[in-house]
């Protein structure tokens, strides 16, 4: 596992960084742990078809998942400015207000992909273990 920190400034788009940054260092990375501002979010919750934009002064509390070259599945908790905290799988269009400082590990022995579960309908992260 090799980490990988990278700051994020203003206006970047959160995900698209982050799947990025994950394409050019290998096929399969996993975030570790993230902090920062967002001026936007938008979360997708649980059971819901689509995402929630928030607006406003919002804080980064944690990030994490697992990125592969066909797609990424983060979570993500963010505060407003009174305190109140929404999480919920990271969407694109989330904007960096000032900074976001990302450690993200790099696991080049491996290749992750999604592929549908049958047990579950979804498509589910897969790893394999290179060569």
């Amino acid at each position: 596992m090799l980490a990988h920190p990278l700051r994020l400034g203003p206006g970047a788009d959160l995900r698209a960084a982050i799947e990025a940054a994950a394409a050019e260092a290998c096929a399969a990375a996993f975030v570790l742990q993230g902090i920062g501002s967002l001026s936007v979010a938008q979360l997708r919750y649980a059971g819901m078809p689509g995402a929630t934009e928030l607006r406003g002064d919002l804080e980064i509390l944690t990030l994490a998942g697992s990125v592969a070259p066909d797609g990424a599945h983060l979570h993500m908790s963010v505060s407003d400015a009174q305190g109140r905290v929404y999480g919920g799988h990271v969407a694109a269009g989330c904007v960096v207000r000032t900074t976001a400082e990302l450690l993200l590990a790099l696991l080049p022995g491996h290749s992750l992909r999604r592929e549908t579960d049958p047990a579950s309908g979804y498509k589910e992260l897969v790893v394999r273990a290179l060569g």
